[in-house]
């Protein structure tokens, strides 16, 4: 590793006097709407991408502007608790100071601000922390929101894992001032900033954690860095069991990228787990590739050093050995819209949001009817890693007005399908840089198109098939742990994924590639005519693939996904 050449973020990060760069002075520029040089790529660490609309990049472009730059937020929120005047004040921001006037709920389990412009970024940043929300470390070369299983069921339980996962966060956020000084207009101090769990050039890449309580995989596991699995014993929390090394992105074409399962490590007790999420971190930060970023996730790590010897380096690091992992099953994915009952008596409603994005759609205005729910509601919300909102800790008394209210404002709706609850996208056009073909904007029609399939083929209407479609290869739909994967190849084209599972726990196969929608189609209405045919009793669709031989599964994603 010392021998290679050092990526350029690697130099970008050392410059840039612990993230600071020369953003303040970039904002006072006026004679561009967006960042430059270092600071395009600093503001990330500030959790902000910049981005344009590429609908009008071209007609722009005609009349001699530049295109129209923006930025995309993302909130910390970890576990995605929400309180209903923190609501109010984010809706208020996105209506008064944001291109679209929307809110999009994220895979990362927080809420995204889209379209706001150079003017309006400071107050965006102060507006949001007068009611404690930062955007610290939700993007860059750091550890990411901390995502939470959001079953408000087991009350007791849930609060103690979402507690667990704030300490997380908190433990593993960047320690520098800068964006308390850039943002808050922060008093600059004399003091050297230091890094303790970071350092001082951060980590290779991006880092994603989470905290997850089974039977539920809501957030998808496989999917992270680091997870760790809320071990209960009559009810209580007493530690976790530790999985390492999960991801899914990769690049089209590079076959050293590859989406991979993570490796359970083994159980701690609860006191340790701290210290075993910052060992984790700092093995990352020393041992990750600083070369090549396609390579530098935990999991090229992983399968780089092997798994033995990173787990050794973290029980010495943390001063631990890891236990036999404690048994645990996943046995839920998505999330119970509707109304569920806790054990503590409170009453819960999931609302299913198409894509996440709240906004006042024709006869339907999702946006307004959340925030008169906030208006009148006296517990929380959550937001889901699936997209999702939860009015949770609803008193029984309050069930009726606040379903009246969902219910006149499309927040529910009874025609629903379960195939829709199952299906999920990301961004992509027109606003996401690295789109290669559309998702969310694609996702609602291709859905409508998958639900005839099944009912052509007399499929029982709650029958459906985990379905997943992102606009390039890097993961954000989590397309790489869905029965049916959609990976954006190039407009109108992707890439056909068969063979995921319902739970979450095994990774698609490639069946097809760079074919247009009116192949995948054809393509699906002989698949799932099979599987009607020749299902075994209750055999869920990527299962049936893999018995049937019609794709081969993923058992070690490096020796098999390519295979």
């Amino acid at each position: 590793m010392s021998e290679q050449k050092l990526s350029d973020n690697e130099r970008l990060k050392r410059e840039s006097n612990f993230l600071r760069g020369t953003i303040a002075d970039d904002l006072q520029d006026r004679m561009t709407g967006g960042f430059t040089a270092d600071n395009f790529q600093l503001i990330r660490f500030h959790g902000m991408y910049q981005q344009d609309d590429r609908d009008f990049r071209a007609e722009r472009a005609k009349q001699k502007l530049e295109p129209l730059h923006n930025v995309m937020l993302r909130a910390r929120m970890p576990g995605g608790i929400i309180t209903p005047p923190q609501w109010l004040a984010i809706d208020k921001f996105a209506e008064e100071h944001s291109l679209y006037g929307s809110i999009r709920l994220t895979t990362r389990q927080t809420f995204q601000f889209h379209g706001v412009l150079k003017p309006n970024i400071k107050l965006m940043h102060q507006t949001l922390n007068k009611i404690g929300i930062d955007s610290i470390a939700t993007a860059g070369d750091v550890n990411r929101n901390v995502l939470c299983t959001s079953n408000p069921v087991e009350s007791e339980l849930h609060q103690e894992a979402y507690e667990w996962a704030k300490k997380i966060s908190e433990h593993l956020l960047p320690k520098t001032r800068a964006y308390a000084e850039i943002w808050l207009d922060g008093e600059k101090l004399e003091s050297t900033d230091e890094e303790p769990i970071l350092g001082s050039t951060y980590l290779p890449r991006k880092f994603k954690t989470t905290v997850v309580i089974p039977p539920q995989n809501d957030v998808d596991v496989h999917a992270n860095d680091l997870n760790f699995v809320a071990i209960a014993d009559n009810g209580k929390l007493v530690g976790f069991n530790v999985l390492v090394g999960g991801g899914l992105a990769m690049t089209h074409g590079d076959k050293t990228t590859y989406p991979r399962r993570a490796d359970d490590f083994g159980f701690i007790p609860l006191e340790k787990t701290l210290e075993v999420a910052a060992a984790v971190v700092t093995t990352q930060r020393d041992w990750g590739n600083r070369s090549n970023r396609k390579n530098a996730k935990t999991k090229y790590t992983l399968d780089r050093v092997g798994v033995d010897v990173f787990k050794a380096e973290v029980e010495k690091r943390a001063g631990v050995a890891f236990e036999q992992s404690r048994p645990y099953e996943f046995t839920e994915r998505g999330d119970r819209i509707g109304w569920v009952e806790g054990i503590d008596g409170k009453h819960h409603l999931t609302l299913f949001i198409e894509n996440g994005r709240l906004l006042d759609f024709p006869g339907k205005p999702l946006k307004t009817g959340v925030a008169e729910i906030a208006r009148i509601h006296h517990g929380d919300f959550r937001m889901t890693a699936n997209q999702n909102l939860i009015v949770a800790g609803v008193a029984a008394e309050d069930k009726a007005t606040i379903e009246k209210i969902a219910r006149d404002h499309g927040l529910i709706d009874d025609t629903v399908s379960e195939q829709r609850k199952n299906s999920m996208a990301c961004v992509a056009l027109p606003t996401c840089p690295l789109a290669m073909a559309e998702a969310e904007r694609f996702l609602p029609e291709f859905v409508t198109d998958v639900e005839q399939l099944l009912s052509k083929h007399s499929l029982p209407q709650e029958e459906n098939v985990i379905l997943r479609v992102t606009g390039c290869p890097n993961g954000c739909g989590r397309a790489m742990l869905a029965e049916i994967g959609l990976v954006g190849k190039a407009p109108g084209r992707y890439n056909l994924h068969l063979g995921g599972n319902r739970n979450g726990t095994r990774i698609p196969k490639m069946y097809l590639e760079n074919i247009t929608v009116e192949q995948i189609m054809a393509e699906l209405d002989s698949l799932i005519g099979r599987w009607a045919q020749e299902r075994q009793d209750g055999e869920a669709f990527g299962d049936f693939t893999i018995r049937a031989g019609i794709i081969e599964p993923v058992l070690i994603s490096k020796r098999d996904f390519y295979a």
